[in-house]
Order: structure tokens, then C-alpha cells, then sequence
């Protein structure tokens, strides 16, 4: 297949994915398995890191007025009742470093996990959404327990991020509307951190198959930037249509839908290995 339409459908699918709670780790190793992009070539795992970094800078576009509001409030909140721990940001912060630390000292389980077909299929059935009021009105104690249930998805992927977080939340009293807000806010330091730092690596030369950048071609540059322009775009127009969806249907669907893909990516990978 031509590169270029490679880029395009790839970026699609990790735009579609990246917010919705059916994992979008799961969904472009699949599509990559299909299209037969191979996994251990350093330079498309480098593309599978800058099209979901496309994808997560469509949150500060989205929620910049969100984001405004609460830099604005810092960190007092607007009823001024908050301090620096309590306030929507504060609450973000310490969500973030929960889930950061275990996930750092896990990077080895997580890249291992991240090649197996098993898994993700496993994760998927598993990780359907259990049963479904303001971010601001958010306690410490949720905000520790949603970045620890978000570390279920870094070292188990096909277990959605956005579905850990959203459940999490609704476990401990939190409205879909309210979850699914604080799962997005929550998305944007750890997946920059996270897809950043392995970026890094990749462009310096180190870690796994790593590619330098004085390596990459002008063609390699124009599928890179085609396929991070693309998830951007499809990420932005998911994330608007998803929070008008969950505020009105609830998770339902996206339940059945993992169901019926954990299946298949099972019997899809028992089939490679036979």
C-alpha cells in the first residue's frame, strides 16, 4: 500500500480511538497488523508516537475556554474555596504523578505487553465499562483513585485510558459528564509526558529500535506530518461528538462493541500463531 494512504488511514483510526473508552493502542496495532506494518521497524513505532501526539494536542484547542477558567481561579477555584491540591488543576497534577511513577517503573511489562495481540484482545473483553456532577467539585481522594485506576491501562494496553479513568470515577460518585472531563484534563500531561519521553528516545538514538532523526528521509517526513495532521483533526471532531454522546446515551455501545472486537482480535491472533 502507498505510504502516503497508509499515513492517512492510520491517523484516522488513532484520532477515532484515542478518546473513545475502546482503546486506541489496541486498535492501531490491529490496523497495523493488518495492513502489514511491521511492529519492530523503529521508524513506525516513532509514527505510532507522533500520530497519537497529534491526537492528544487536540484536548488544549478543545477545553481552551476550561483551561482559561481554571488558570484564571488558580488557586482559590471560583468559589474560592479550594487551595492548591483541591483546585480542578491541583486535582490533575496529583492524578498525574499516581499514575506516572508505577508507570515509569513498569516500562519494560508495558513495552512487553504493547506487541501481544493475547493481551490486548484479553484487555478488551475484560475492560468492558462497568455501571454508569462538576470537575470542580472533585475530592483529593477521587483524584488519587482515578490516576490509580488509569495505571490498569499503561501496563495492560487494550485496556482503554479513558475507560479506566471514566469508571474510576463513577465508582467513587462522579457523574459520566464529570469522569469523562476529568479523563480528558487528566490525558493531556500523561500522554505528552509519556509519548514524549519515548519520542525522545527514539530521535536520540536510544531505547528499542530506536531511529535517529538525521536518519529520516523527506518522504518519511511528509508521512509523519500527514499522519499527525490527520489524528489531529479526527481526534478533535471524536472528542466534541463523544461528550455530547455521553451526556445524553451513557456507555452502552462502546461495551458491546469491545466485546465483539476482544473476540476477534483473540481469534485473529490464535490464527497467527497457528
Amino acid at each position: 500500500m502507498n505510504h502516503y494512504l497508509l499515513s492517512v488511514l492510520l491517523g484516522i483510526v488513532e484520532g477515532l480511538t484515542e478518546f473513545l473508552p475502546v482503546s486506541s493502542t489496541a486498535h492501531l496495532r490491529i490496523a497495523e497488523s493488518l495492513l502489514h506494518v511491521s511492529l519492530s521497524d523503529g521508524y513506525w513505532k516513532m509514527y505510532s508516537i507522533v500520530i497519537q501526539l497529534g491526537a492528544i494536542l487536540c484536548l488544549p484547542v478543545y477545553f481552551r475556554e476550561r483551561i482559561a477558567k481554571f488558570l484564571f481561579t488558580f488557586p482559590r477555584g471560583e468559589r474560592g474555596d479550594r487551595n492548591v491540591l483541591t483546585h480542578p488543576l491541583g486535582l490533575v497534577t496529583v492524578a498525574f504523578v499516581v499514575t506516572a511513577v508505577p508507570s515509569f517503573l513498569l516500562t519494560k511489562v508495558i513495552g512487553k505487553n504493547l506487541e501481544s495481540l493475547y493481551r490486548m484482545g484479553a484487555a478488551l473483553l475484560i475492560g468492558s465499562p462497568i455501571r454508569i456532577w462538576r470537575m470542580e467539585d472533585m475530592s483529593l481522594g477521587q483524584s488519587i483513585w482515578i490516576g490509580a485506576c488509569q495505571i490498569l491501562s499503561a501496563v495492560f494496553p487494550g485496556t482503554s485510558r479513558s475507560m479506566a479513568t471514566i469508571a474510576g470515577g463513577q465508582l467513587v460518585g462522579m457523574s459520566r459528564a464529570a469522569a469523562l472531563e476529568f479523563s480528558f484534563f487528566l490525558s493531556m500531561p500523561t500522554m505528552v509526558v509519556a509519548t514524549g519521553y519515548t519520542l525522545l528516545k527514539s530521535l536520540r538514538g536510544k531505547g528499542e529500535n530506536p531511529i535517529g532523526v538525521s536518519q529520516l528521509t523527506s518522504e518519511q517526513w511528509w508521512i509523519l506530518s500527514i499522519g499527525f495532521v490527520v489524528s489531529f483533526l479526527v481526534a478533535y471532531a471524536s472528542v466534541a461528538w463523544f461528550m455530547a454522546w455521553v451526556r445524553k446515551r451513557g456507555f452502552a455501545p462502546f461495551a458491546l462493541y469491545r466485546i465483539v472486537v476482544g473476540i476477534l482480535v483473540l481469534a485473529f491472533a490464535a490464527r497467527l500463531a497457528g
